[in-house]
């Protein structure tokens, strides 16, 4: 057999141009271009909760886009979220949670944007759901007792993960269990048994989940299994029926079949279209019935139909609206047959028909963006225009919405924009982005000058003319310097400016021109193309037959053209060769040395050029096993022995070493083979031993060097006759249950020990080190005996002896158990706990007298439990904790406990019964520890000079706080550090105001509280007081408003008008009475001036008093005397130091005052200005 293959690399390259010819034309990156998204996230987006959660988004464009994102629908401010950072240059979020961060935190749907000026981009909703492999649920699972040739089904209810995990069933030695059409797994995961047989027994059937995503893998609990077989009837009826009544009967009934799983005659099933369709029938029934599937009305897909599961699975790929229909599966054994229809419906999330693509557009042209999808239910179409319904947004005269198509006529530059077509419906959506990129650009050939295109003779050629320009070019093709343009059907020009030379040939070769023009321009470009010889194998590899350790040679010879090179590369069934020193490749041939059965299979010769490849392909056989031996005769039957003789089968070229000899119990264990004996090769008979009340088949299997044949057919029956056990149980126990019993097992003689019918068991026992006398009881073939009445825990001698209708086993040897344990009946004395440091405790006891303890020592148990918390006087819910300790121990450490706290605990005995009484409850109290750090540290109502400090007390003071430490330091602009201020605060204090503070300065305070045992730890914060310029600013403006200025002229007006007055009363002549009477009552409204300052007096108006202690009136030196201001600095602390009174508190701190506007607490303390002067006035 030899297969031959020729590969051009032209015709692969055809389909890449292919595409390309389909596709709509790239903009070059150096020409304005809206965003398009490059690379994103799926849109269920699965990730691993151990790992850092990447959300990709990837865009282009020109400018470079910028990116922003949105989660569950509303804007996703990332500087706000120091675990959420952004790639250089990408839209990609890196989410980190390797701090303690939960995954689940950042579940949400998410989108992003990439925006530049001319338009923006979205991407799918992306829904980040983090993985969960969660554990099975506790649960009590009974052992299934179940008879032989009946159905079971052992449920294995996962626990539900994200995703799905994946199911099977392992024994306790991580084997898979053996599947058939009997036993097999569900598509729930459940374990189907269509019948027993004695062979199911077993206690380890395990199944197991595991979690790909975080490569996990969770176990249920062990499922036993015991099936009950005919050789478990209770001995009575057994002992009722001769030999032939037993032989004969049938030893379970055989029934029709039953289906397991679906339930009912009918059910229904729906999918999607494009996914996998999987229908499942499992049948329970005796025999084990076969499942066969139909499709109602039609037939079932070709080539996309698989059946799985020993057919109790049908599975169609691909499937699309035409797998809609009614599909039927079929049980049947000999005894009858069942069916079930399951109703398939097909439906579709929406898929594209026609997907809208890019569109460049010079100004003026007209052009259209189609979106076009299917589904079912048929999907909706909507626009959107820069992620914005179009709808809403603003409008373009140059575009009409027409359903799934928009229009676009006589276009201009500001028509550029990105479109979003939404196709959804109930099962899922579709979301394109399409940009109108509005260009005027010359033509441009992007394929690089001189190509050089290497082709082989008779294969196409395509000579690729990329290009691009707006309106979109012409293609035009010259071949040679001033060759005319090239037509005809030999040919074909595509859309994409590529030239296809369908078959090219040797004088093909030669220089190509390609010239591109528009309406703006023209450019061309050259290339040359070369067509080269085939290469071709001329002696190519053929067919063998090798036997093993032979050797084996295939011939590779070639012929190429001289300009390539060539390579060799052999390969087995489609694989690399092994990784073995026994294949040689040379230059034209393959060696095989010291052939193997693994050897077998496809051998193929492959030749590379850069331009083709072609291979050749030869079968090599190696000699196989034997066939099975003919013509099993069984003769010189004895009591203990018979012959066995066979005629051996073909030996297919390779010697036999040895025959194994096998042998079936069909009286015990039918359809269970067992290992015999083995002979040589050359040995065709065979004396063997047997065993009494044994019904007898044999069967051979051959050896030669590659392996083991087939079994030959089994010879006739040969019942062997029945006599006494030749041996006891083994694995001979007593333990008792109860108090007051003695439980005896042992393992019962398997079927063919018994040695006949009638299998009894003798059970004798007796206390030890007492004279007494053996107690023995007859019991049935069982595997265990109660014996009541027994002192509580001493030790028994026992024996079991086997017995059937012809006798006694041998004497069998005695063992020692003990009777059943009962409670400890004293608590350990002298309980005494030492108090090593205030988490850390040491407890001893006394042990308890061995004879008080009434079972097998297994050690002490300490229970201890936090009665209160000695700083708070609370009690709160008693959580008791336990600490075992094993064997005989008379003391250990509790560790974890919580300082300053009340303790009570007592101690138990432990045997294999349970406890025994508590001892007395012992107190102790673990000393102060350093507490935790204050809960929270708030700093509000900044001032100009001062700060508010609030906490929160520690969570766990672990002792009687003292007191708290607050130190602070300013921090200037270049970040250096300036002294640190301490102040020591009562512990009954939660706030503070610190005053005297500079303005506009950033402090940084280190708080923590103190126990009589040291400090704890320590919370910081920074704050900043308020900056003085903003009252300058506010003073300056004021004085600049023109209601201001008219105000001052008035008021100088008005002192003018005063000026004149006084001067013309002062130059009167002489002195009237009237005068004397007015100088002795002169009017208070229109005092001059005052003597002791000479300064205006001040208009009395309650409203006008504020104003007038502006900084005009303030002295230079930061002072005010009591008497001249109620609201003087002192009260705000100013003026004078910081002093603290018994509480921590600042003695200078406002209270009782009305608090004074924010403008008032900005006093200057320097020499008053004219602002400030005019201000005086106001």
């Amino acid at each position: 057999m030899m297969k031959m293959k020729s590969i051009s690399a032209s015709k692969a390259s055809l389909v890449f141009f292919l595409c390309q010819m389909i596709s709509a034309l790239d903009v070059p990156l150096d020409l304005s271009q809206p965003p398009t998204i490059t690379q994103q996230s799926p849109k269920d987006y699965i990730v691993d909760p151990r790992e850092n959660i990447v959300i990709q988004c990837e865009a282009k464009g020109k400018p470079p886009p910028s990116f922003s994102w949105t989660r569950n629908g509303t804007h996703f401010d990332i500087d706000k979220d120091a675990q959420v950072t952004m790639k250089p240059n990408s839209g990609t979020l890196v989410v980190n949670i390797m701090n303690g961060v939960k995954a689940e935190a950042y579940e949400g749907v998410y989108q992003c944007t990439a925006r530049n000026e001319r338009g923006a981009a979205i991407s799918n909703n992306i829904v980040i759901r983090p993985s969960r492999s969660p554990l099975w649920t506790k649960e009590k699972l009974e052992p299934n007792h179940v008879r032989e040739g009946d159905s079971l089904v052992l449920n294995c209810r996962p626990p539900v993960g994200l995703p799905p995990p994946i199911i099977f069933w392992m024994d306790n030695a991580f084997q898979r269990l053996p599947q058939s059409e009997r036993v097999s797994q569900g598509l729930n995961g459940d374990l189907y048994f269509s019948n027993v047989q004695p062979e199911d027994t077993r206690e380890d059937y395990i199944c197991y989940a595991r979690f790909n995503h975080t490569q996990t893998i969770q176990q249920k609990q062990p499922i036993s299994v015991k099936v009950f077989s005919m050789d478990s009837l209770n001995d009575t009826i057994a002992a009722n029926l001769s030999d032939t009544d037993i032989y004969g009967a049938k030893p379970v009934t055989e029934r029709p079949p039953v289906l397991l799983t679906p339930t009912g005659s009918t059910s229904n099933k729906v999918e999607l279209r494009g996914n996998v369709l999987l229908l499942e029938c499992i049948a329970a029934g005796l025999p084990t019935p076969v499942i066969r599937w139909i499709k109602e009305g039609g037939e079932l897909p070709a080539n996309r139909t698989f059946f799985e599961n020993f057919k109790k699975t049908l599975k169609i790929v691909d499937v699309s609206e035409a797998d809609t229909g009614n599909y039927k599966c079929i049980a049947r054994n000999a005894l009858g047959s069942t069916h079930h229809v399951i109703s398939v419906t097909v439906k579709a999330a929406p898929y594209w028909i026609t997907a809208p693509r890019n569109l460049v557009l010079s100004p003026g042209e007209d052009g259209t963006l189609i979106c076009r999808a299917n589904g079912n239910p048929k999907p909706s179409i909507s626009w959107l225009t820069n992620g914005v319904p179009i709808a809403i947004a603003p409008e373009d005269p140059s575009r009409k919405v027409d359903g799934d198509t928009i229009i676009f006529s006589a276009v201009q530059e500001r028509s550029s924009a990105v479109y979003q077509c939404n196709a959804s419906n109930e099962y899922g959506y579709l979301l394109a982005n399409a940009f109108v990129n509005v260009l005027a650009e010359p033509p441009r050939i992007l394929t690089p000058t001189n190509k050089l295109y290497q082709v082989i003779a008779d294969s196409p050629a395509l000579i690729d003319c990329a290009y691009f320009g707006s309106p979109k070019p012409e293609i035009e093709w010259f071949k040679g310097v001033k060759g005319s343009i090239l037509r005809g059907n030999e040919y074909v020009f595509h859309d994409n400016g590529t030239l296809e030379i369908p078959v090219a040939q040797k004088d093909s070769t030669g220089t190509y021109t390609c010239v591109a023009r528009n309406k703006l321009g023209k450019t061309q470009n050259e290339v040359q193309l070369e067509v080269k010889d085939p290469t071709v194998i001329i002696k190519q590899p053929e067919y063998k037959v090798i036997q093993r350790s032979a050797q084996a040679s295939f011939e590779c010879v070639i012929k190429h053209d001289p300009t390539l090179m060539p390579t060799v590369i052999w390969l087995k069934d489609n694989n690399e060769l092994p990784d073995d020193e026994r294949f040689l490749v040379g230059k034209d041939n393959l060696t095989i040395m010291n052939v193997t059965d693994k050897d077998d299979g496809t051998y193929t010769c492959i030749v590379n050029t850069t331009l083709d490849s072609v291979s050749a392909s030869a079968v090599l056989t190696v000699v196989a096993r034997p066939n099975p031996p003919l013509d099993l005769e069984l003769t010189g039957q004895l009591e203990r022995s018979i012959e066995l003789s066979w005629v051996p089968g073909e030996e297919n070229n390779s010697p036999i070493t040895n025959f194994v000899i096998e042998y079936e119990d069909g009286l015990h264990e039918p359809g269970v083979w067992h290992y015999q004996t083995e002979v040589p090769g050359s040995q065709t008979t065979v004396q063997l031993k047997l065993s009494p009340y044994v019904n007898y088949s044999f069967r051979v299997i051959a050896v030669n060097e590659i392996g083991r044949s087939q079994p030959s057919e089994p010879s006739e029956q040969y019942l062997t006759k029945s006599a006494n056990p030749d041996e006891n149980p083994s694995n001979v126990q007593g333990i008792g249950s109860e108090p007051d019993n003695l439980v005896i097992t042992w393992e019962s003689l398997k079927g063919f020990q018994s040695n006949g019918p009638g299998l009894q068991y003798k059970v004798s026992w007796r206390q030890k080190d007492v004279d007494d006398e053996w107690t023995s009881v007859v019991v049935a073939n069982v595997s265990k005996y109660i014996v009541s009445g027994t002192p509580t825990f001493v030790p028994y001698e026992i024996k079991v002896q086997a017995l059937n209708d012809l006798g006694y086993a041998p004497e069998p040897s005695e063992v020692i158990g003990h009777s059943g344990e009962d409670l400890p009946m004293v608590a350990p004395g002298n309980v005494q706990v030492h108090v090593i440091n205030s988490t850390l405790a040491k407890v001893h006891w006394d042990p308890v007298p061995l004879k008080s303890v009434r079972g097998h020592l297994q050690g002490y148990k300490v229970y201890y439990w936090k009665v209160q918390s000695l700083s708070r006087r609370s009690k709160r819910h008693v959580e008791k904790k336990i600490l075992t300790f094993r064997g005989n121990k008379t003391f250990g450490m509790l560790p974890g406990l919580e300082p300053y706290s009340s303790y009570k605990l007592n101690v138990r005995v432990v045997n294999g019964k349970g406890e025994g009484p508590a001892s007395p409850d012992k107190v102790f109290k673990t000393p102060e520890g350093v507490p935790s750090s204050p809960s929270f540290l708030k700093i509000t109502n900044p001032t100009l000079d001062s700060l508010t400090l609030e906490w929160g007390s520690p969570t766990h003071p672990n002792g009687v706080l003292t007191s708290y430490i607050l130190k602070f330091q300013p921090i200037n602009n270049t970040h250096e550090l300036g002294p640190l201020v301490e102040i020591i605060i009562p512990a009954n204090e939660s706030s503070l105001i610190l005053k005297n503070l500079n303005y506009s300065t950033r402090y940084k305070f280190y708080f923590n509280a103190q126990t009589s045992v040291g400090s704890g730890s320590q919370i910081t914060e920074e704050a900043v007081t308020i900056m003085d310029e903003a009252m300058a600013s506010r003073q300056v403006d004021i004085a600049t408003q023109g209601w201001f200025i008219g105000l001052m002229c008035a008021v100088a007006l008005l002192i003018l008008i005063l000026l004149i007055v006084c001067f013309i009363r002062r130059n009167k002549g002489g002195k009237y009475p009237v005068k004397e009477k007015e100088d002795a009552h002169a009017d208070p409204e229109i005092q001059p001036m005052k003597e002791d300052d000479g300064t205006f007096g001040e208009y009395s108006d309650a409203e006008d008093h504020k104003p007038l202690k502006k900084g005009s009136r303030t002295p230079s030196d930061r002072t005010v005397k009591k008497e001249d201001s109620d609201d003087s600095l002192v009260d705000y602390g100013e003026g004078v130091n910081g002093q603290f009174n018994e509480d921590g508190s600042f003695i200078g701190q406002y209270s009782g005052k009305k608090e004074k506007e924010p403008a008032e607490g900005n006093e200057s303390s320097e020499a008053p200005s004219p602002v400030n002067a005019m201000n005086s006035f106001v």
